[in-house]
């Protein structure tokens, strides 16, 4: 009979056959496995042991006689190790068999909608440049942006339900975030089929960018890969803060700009303004926005925006509602066959009427209660059609809707109004191909604008250069390049898919690229990398059209690349017979300078935060990163709600830890007013060097100039010249003299060379030039005060004692030389404290305007100018207010004018601290509001103490002992003259 045998561990062995011939060599197997002894294969392994361990017990039994058989070997089969451990060394709080996480941040589809178009013919028409046009919509927050897409996506799609007809959809507002705060955060693609009036189908790469003044990067990053733009205005509100800073940005980045007069609806329905009073009122946006474009075009004539012209649509997309005066003439000539249309919409609009008697348009009214052509044939129709639906639903309106030939089924008449009204003006208008019109007549095709585009964002040379060529002639078959401007996570957050637009050859699956990244550059080639490409996409909001490859003139979503990408980046084929260039890195309207302190909650999670914070710094394209001297990990934004966003996205998405924020600071800068009291001079630690130098401030505007890249270090020296002389005055020599700009080659300080060849060797002067270089950039970095940038300040070398032999003028003796005595030009030119300023736009009624007033006060603000909104029952109020003061400013406004003002803010300007900050008779008391002369000094200190640094500034830390002499004899010779 047999018996089940167990391990000393009560283990289930198996059955033991009773044999006399073998018991005894059974007996001895059992004992070899119960001390822990491994039989691998009996004839092979006889003489290998393995020693018991104290954790765990195993046992390997391969036996070709099978007479035992371990429950392990009967599931899995004889060439199976199994392993006993003797206890479980996994700690209770990790599951056995982990979960996989779907985090669900985003709105999907979950497969392929059904359109109205088969997306074969969309894939196909990526193969046609001259068809396609990459649109942006730009505009202030909440004017209608989104809502106009969901119009446009609505249009070409079948499966939206009633209930999504009735609601805003916000289709391409996919994050969760951005459906619940109500306000677009990301820019999103969406690439639709839409037909022109003729009904030509057309592709359309739409942007939809965040109106929100705080996520103005997107702006950029959408403008990066996109020939023209679409400007929004409300037709209520009219020109707003950031809507003038997109005109200003949009024509910087050389777009074409076509404008869209949207909500016109508000016009008859909220302000209730007359037909008359809403074309004047329209007309006042529409000049305002010409003055804005010719205020900051360089052209001499700059392209106006008119309806005549046809760069000007006007649209409700609540009510999907959207015309051009050539699309809203069709309707008429659809009753009046033989009308002229394109010579019949030039005569609606401007002070042309229509005498009925005659049947002819004038210049001159016909008689006193005439109206110009825009009312009496666009805006007494739409008003007449809007008080049909919402006055008189029962009686009257069947009729209209049968002389319009609309149909309307007997259930629908029973919808709520707003439906209803979005129903009935739909059908009026059909669909949005005037907007289509608009934008094919007025933005260039990809390959009509590639040679602007190009010469606008590639660093490269033009001249004989192949690659040029292919771009400018938007070549499929030429070399490849691409470039990428904006990232997306994936659904479990861990990598990110590039969002690039194809300038020439054509990107594969499957292919190998050169990626180049924005610090790469043929003298330094360190920052690229050879990849492979993964899947490649349609990007479409809330679904994805997967393709194999991707033509020249089109924009893909790219799988696979995002690792060595920081913000953008260059791809291009492996093997070039040429020089390959970057394309330039984005150039921003704004500054980060509102910055906060994070740190895991738990410690041990610090390097779940920095990946976290790798992650978020590549989904945000002006979020800045760094860790301070003290070692604490700094987050940079624009904004209040900026950061918000930021924080939520590393907490819920990337990290997935508790993380600890400090109070937001700002960032301060650093500068002089004055020239430095007297020469300072500074000795290299070997005494074989010396280096003399003063500082002074720059001419007002230089350095914004420098930093918007008016002027650049780059140019040749007669160029540069040229520029100083003329518009700063400075004299030749000084101008053609300049070293550097720092830091950074765009940064806000100027480095000049103003030595006489008669007193120092130029040559070797020359020679030290990096190293000098280097120092300047590193001391302009991090100044003397508090560790700020320093900026405004000019920094002129007026002698240098060089040595002679190389050996004793080597970067480690000159570069923190030159940087001790840029300090102390620094701080004997009166340093001061820079602070940033903010610019606000309030809007409120105007029985809160004194309220405004009264919450600016409090926090150090001022205000530039309050005037009413035309034909609105609102007032504008623009200030200033200190960056560092403006903390809670919208809370504590809403509170006081009872939620009724609304504001957005945005950075400025620096302005100069009052006070001064090295004042050391000035004592800061605790929880005690200080008087505006010792704020330069509170902000000071309070810095320092924040980033670990000594209470206060040594200034003897910077000068060498000939220089306190020189001073101390200064100092003896002012107090007590002969």
């Amino acid at each position: 009979m047999d018996t089940d045998l167990y391990d000393e561990f009560g283990n289930y062995i198996g059955p033991e056959i009773e044999s006399e011939e073998e018991n005894d060599e059974d007996e001895e197997e059992i004992d070899d496995i119960n001390s822990g002894k491994i039989i691998r294969n009996k004839e092979e392994d006889e003489n290998e042991e393995m020693e018991d361990d104290s954790d765990t017990q195993m046992a390997v039994i391969l036996h070709e006689d099978k007479r035992y058989y371990p429950t392990s070997v009967e599931v899995f089969g004889p060439d199976v190790e199994t392993i006993v451990h003797e206890e479980d060394t996994q700690a209770l709080t990790v599951p056995l068999v982990a979960p996989i996480k779907k985090k669900k941040f985003q709105i999907k589809e979950q497969q392929l909608p059904e359109t109205v178009y088969d997306m074969e013919f969309l894939v196909d028409m990526m193969n046609t440049p001259h068809l396609i046009r990459n649109v942006a919509l730009i505009g202030h927050l909440h004017h209608g942006k989104t809502s106009l897409v969901d119009c446009l996506v609505k249009q070409t799609h079948h499966t939206f339900s009633e209930s999504d007809e009735e609601r805003e959809l916000r289709y391409t507002d996919t994050l969760f975030t951005e459906q619940q705060r109500g306000v677009s955060i990301k820019a999103t693609p969406v690439t639709l089929v839409l037909p022109d009036i003729k009904g030509k189908s057309y592709l359309l790469n739409i942007f939809d960018t965040p109106g929100h003044v705080n996520f103005s990067d997107e702006v950029t990053a959408a403008l990066q890969i996109c020939d023209g733009v679409i400007i929004f205005v409300d037709a209520a509100e009219g020109v707003m803060l950031n809507t003038e800073r997109l005109i200003k940005h949009s024509i910087q980045e050389k777009m074409a700009v076509t404008l869209c007069i949207n909500k016109i609806d508000r016009l008859i329905l909220e302000l209730k303004l007359p037909p008359q009073d809403a074309y004047y009122k329209i007309r006042h946006i529409i000049d305002e926005v010409n003055g804005l474009i010719n205020l900051y075009s360089d052209e001499t004539e700059p392209k106006i925006m008119s309806p005549i012209l046809g760069n000007v649509c006007f649209a409700s997309s609540q009510y999907s509602l959207c015309f051009t005066l050539r699309s809203f003439a069709r309707l008429y000539g659809q009753m009046c066959p033989d009308l002229n249309i394109m010579e019949f919409a030039r005569r609606l609009w401007g002070d042309i009427y229509f005498n009925s008697k005659i049947r002819k348009f004038s210049k001159k009214p016909p008689h006193g209660s005439a109206q110009r052509s825009f009312v009496e044939f666009i805006l007494e129709p739409l008003y007449k059609l809007f008080a049909q639906i919402v006055g008189d639903v029962d009686s009257t309106l069947p009729s209209i809707l049968d002389e319009l030939n609309i149909r309307v089924t007997k259930q629908e008449m029973k919808m709520n109004i707003r439906p209803l009204l979005r129903l009935i003006c739909g059908r009026f208008l059909n669909d949005f191909s005037g907007m289509v019109e608009m934008c094919v007549t007025h933005i260039p095709s990809p390959i009509d604008n590639a040679q602007r585009k190009v010469e606008n964002i590639y660093t490269g040379v033009f001249n004989n250069s192949t690659i040029a060529q292919d771009m400018f002639t938007c070549n499929p078959k030429g070399r490849l390049m691409v470039h990428s401007s904006k990232m997306y996570p994936t659904d479990d957050c861990t990598f990110f898919q590039v969002l690039a637009r194809v300038f020439s050859g054509t990107l594969h699956s499957g292919q190998d690229v050169r990626l180049l990244g924005e610090n790469y550059s043929l003298t330094d080639e360190e920052d690229s990398r050879v990849l492979t490409v993964g899947r490649l996409w349609i990007y479409e909001a809330r679904y994805r059209v997967e393709v194999n490859r991707v033509p020249a003139g089109n924009w893909v979503l790219i799988e696979g690349i995002d690792q060595p990408i920081v913000k953008t980046s260059t791809i291009t084929d492996l093997q070039m017979d040429e020089d390959v260039y970057i394309f330039r890195p984005l150039k921003f309207n704004t500054q980060s300078v509102i910055k906060i302190a994070v740190e895991p909650v738990n410690p041990s999670e610090l390097p779940k935060m920095l990946d976290g914070l790798r992650k978020v710094n590549k989904s945000y394209p002006l979020l800045n990163t760094r860790v301070e001297e003290s070692g604490e990990h700094v987050v940079l934004g624009t904004g209040e709600l900026y950061l918000d966003c930021v924080m939520h996205d590393l907490r819920k998405m990337y990290s997935e830890i508790d993380i600890k924020v400090a109070d937001p600071v700002v960032s301060f800068c650093e500068t002089v007013v004055e020239t430095s009291s007297l020469k300072c001079f500074a000795e290299t630690p070997n005494k074989k060097n010396k280096i003399t130098m003063i500082a002074e401030p720059l001419e007002k505007g230089l350095a914004e100039d420098i930093e918007n890249q008016v002027v650049s270090i780059n140019w040749n020296r007669k160029k540069l010249g040229e520029f100083f002389q003329t518009k700063y005055d400075w004299d030749l020599l000084a101008a053609r003299s300049i070293w550097a700009f720092g830091p950074d080659m765009t940064g806000p300080n100027i480095l000049v060379d103003d030595t006489l060849p008669s007193e120092v060797d130029k040559t070797l002067l020359s020679s030290i030039k990096d190293s000098i270089v280097q120092g300047f950039q590193w001391g302009t970095r991090e100044g003397p005060l508090c560790e700020e940038p320093i900026r405004n300040v000019k920094f002129k070398i007026l002698d240098a004692v060089v040595a002679s032999e190389p050996l004793h003028r080597g970067g480690g003796q000159l570069i923190p030389t030159a940087r001790r005595v840029a300090y102390s030009a620094f701080l004997m030119a009166t340093p001061r404290l820079m602070e940033p300023y903010l610019f606000v736009e309030v809007q409120a009624p105007a029985d809160c305007v004194s309220a405004v007033y009264t919450v600016l006060a409090k926090r150090r603000g001022h205000v530039t100018q309050d005037a009413p909104v035309p034909g609105s029952p609102l007032y504008t109020i623009k200030a200033f207010i200190p960056a560092i003061d403006s903390f809670g400013f919208e809370t504590d406004l809403r509170t006081h004018t009872q939620g009724q003002a609304f504001c957005l803010s945005v950075f400025h300007h620096w302005q100069i601290v009052p006070g001064d900050p090295l004042d050391k008779s000035i004592i800061i008391r605790p929880l005690e509001p200080q008087p505006a002369t010792h704020l330069a000094r509170e902000f000071m200190i309070k810095t320092r103490r924040r980033k670990g640094l000594s209470e206060d500034v040594s200034i003897n830390k910077f000068f060498d002992d000939p220089m306190l002499l020189e001073l101390a004899k200064q100092d003896v010779m002012f107090n007590y003259p002969m």
